[in-house]
């Protein structure tokens, strides 16, 4: 073959190849574009599904792939949106004792299993354990354990000790708040608060996936939590309450009931303090109601003239009974001087003149007569004195005597006595602004405002002066009642209260804090009164929360008290 002929079939081979790359890539090309069609295909039918059960499914159905993505019960947030109970996947530690098949529960005996139990959850009893170990009956021996504590158990090599997962109910806060949250109870319903208020709503497939916010703030309720427990340490308390409230709207940014409990572990030991010392124990909260007295006689018009004197030197005699002053408060008061001191004397005459119809209408008008108003389940009846109230009931319940109520009711009385005189009812919901309830009107805006100078000037001259917060301009009222008992009222026994209010030239919050039989000690040189244990509570917290609710010190403003601060030259002793 020559030369032209070998040129000519290598060139031929070359076309040839060319030919073949181009019908494969031609071939590859069109195979791209049918893939490509058929995933566009597949994402228009998806498209359409997802729009079609957007706008024809008022929710997703149980069962579906939404649904499995929800949790099983919904998260409580703060008005912050910080979580205070979620839910989360746990171990449990579940006894099967015919888990080896043969008819032997354990490999060990059941105390030396109940032993080693105990060195890995520590607040376990041994006694307990090995007794419902020898029982040789199913059931859970603890819920809720750490994967890390499931390993130590599983390295026991007992068969028996199994580990289910289940659906639990978190608590990140630990005890804080745990008033207001409650619980969830073995069988998954909430139980107390605010876990039984929402149940129906955390559980429900169409609302679950929203949380549930509530009114409080966990930084507000922090600080109050820690001073009152401050308060009980300093004066070896019983128990302490405290309640911070929106003046305005009657949201409630902090509710604390001590000593509390952790809703992560609802044991034995945490059941007593499950009863909640702000919405369902009632006190006779004392000298807390005589501004309540004053506010309504200056309301009625009986009192007109604060500088009017009244007779303070000796205790009434009424009807076989005497109203006494805890000590010598002078020949004579007037009404600022009469709150400045705390005289019961000069209140109980305030209230003679107003008379028992009056006052009872006003305390009525302020919700005392009936459970609080607040969402929790847990609500106590006041002890109301019924009928028409005689002269002597009239005056004893003007200085707080004669007359139970929880915290809460004494929290929402105060709001209405500095907030213009509209009573709203207490809330755990967070409102929206344009929702805030237009509640009643129980006080003149004049008297409101009378009121604000007034208490001001307790904090300034009175009995209130540990309670005051450098710029915060904190108004209030001490109250130290004697708790009933057998035979009478027990005079080593108080509650101890101070009613707060601040800033008072515009009243935002209300403060409660109470402790409940405090003792004399060092820390309160001794004295168990509300102005030396109460009202120092209320001046550590003010000053904790105010900047966190937007209220920030300010030394060149305050409450004009100028008119007033002649009538009580001398302010009072503590």
């Amino acid at each position: 073959m020559n030369a032209v002929a070998i040129s000519t079939t290598i060139a031929t081979g070359r076309r040839q190849l060319v030919n073949v790359r181009q019908r494969s890539l031609l071939v590859a090309k069109w195979r791209v574009l049918w893939v490509l069609v058929v995933f566009g295909v597949i994402a228009l039918c998806a498209l359409v599904r997802i729009g079609f059960l957007g706008l024809f499914e008022s929710s997703p159905r149980v069962g579906s792939m939404f649904d499995a993505l929800l949790p099983t019960r919904g998260e409580i947030v703060d008005r912050q949106g910080v979580p205070l109970a979620r839910a989360f996947n746990a171990y449990a530690l579940w006894y099967n004792p015919g888990a080896m098949g043969d008819g032997t529960p354990l490999v060990k005996s059941p105390r030396e299993v109940a032993a080693a139990l105990v060195r890995i959850f520590p607040d376990m009893d041994v006694t307990d354990l090995t007794a419902r170990l020898t029982a040789g009956k199913p059931g859970y021996l603890r819920r809720r354990i750490l994967p890390e504590d499931a390993n130590k158990v599983h390295a026991l090599g007992e068969p028996a000790l199994e580990f289910p997962r289940e659906n639990e109910r978190f608590y990140p806060q630990g005890s804080m708040a745990a008033h207001v949250l409650g619980f969830v109870g073995a069988d998954g319903r909430g139980q107390v608060g605010m876990e039984e208020v929402f149940n129906d709503r955390l559980t429900d497939p169409a609302t679950r996936g929203t949380p549930a916010v509530l009114s409080i703030d966990a930084r507000v309720q922090g600080a109050l939590e820690d001073e009152l427990m401050k308060g009980i340490r300093d004066t070896n308390a019983k128990g302490a309450a405290g309640v911070i409230l929106d003046v305005d709207t009657g949201e409630v940014l902090a509710l604390a009931s001590l000593p509390s409990f952790n809703p992560n572990l609802i044991d034995r030991s945490s059941t007593p303090n499950i009863f909640n010392r702000v919405t369902n124990q009632v006190y006779e909260l004392g000298s807390t109601f005589k501004p309540l007295t004053v506010a309504a006689a200056i309301d009625a018009g009986t009192v007109t003239d604060l500088a009017r004197r009244y007779p303070a030197s000796r205790p009434l005699s009424i009807g076989g009974f005497q109203i006494r002053d805890s000590h010598g408060m002078g020949a004579s008061l007037n009404v600022a001087e009469a709150l400045i001191h705390s005289s019961n004397i000069v209140t109980a005459q305030i209230a003679d003149e107003l008379g028992g119809q009056r006052l009872k209408q006003t305390m009525q008008a302020l919700g005392m007569n009936e459970r609080p108003y607040i969402e929790l389940p847990a609500r106590g009846f006041p002890l109301w004195p019924k009928g028409d109230w005689a002269r002597i009931t009239t005056m004893t319940v003007s200085y707080g005597h004669g007359i139970a109520v929880t915290p809460l009711h004494l929290a929402s009385a105060y709001a209405t006595m500095v907030n213009g005189g509209i009573w709203r009812p207490a809330t755990l919901f967070k409102l929206d602004p344009d929702k805030v309830p237009a509640g009643r009107r129980v006080f003149k805006a004049s008297t409101s405002a009378r009121m604000r100078q007034l208490l001001r000037m307790i904090v300034v001259d009175g009995t209130g002066r540990k309670a005051d917060a450098a710029g915060f301009r904190v108004g209030g009222k001490t109250g130290s009642a004697e708790k009933p008992g057998a035979g009478g009222y027990r005079r080593s026994s108080l509650v101890s209260t101070f009613a707060a209010a601040f800033p008072m030239d515009r009243p935002r919050f209300v403060i409660i804090a109470m402790l409940d039989e405090p003792q004399g000690t060092a820390a309160t040189s001794f004295q168990r009164t509300a102005a030396w244990n109460a009202a120092p509570i209320v001046g550590r917290v003010v000053p904790r929360i105010g900047p966190l609710v937007g209220v920030m010190p300010d030394d060149t403003r305050d409450v004009d008290i100028t008119d007033l601060s002649p009538l009580a030259p001398g302010g009072a002793e503590e």
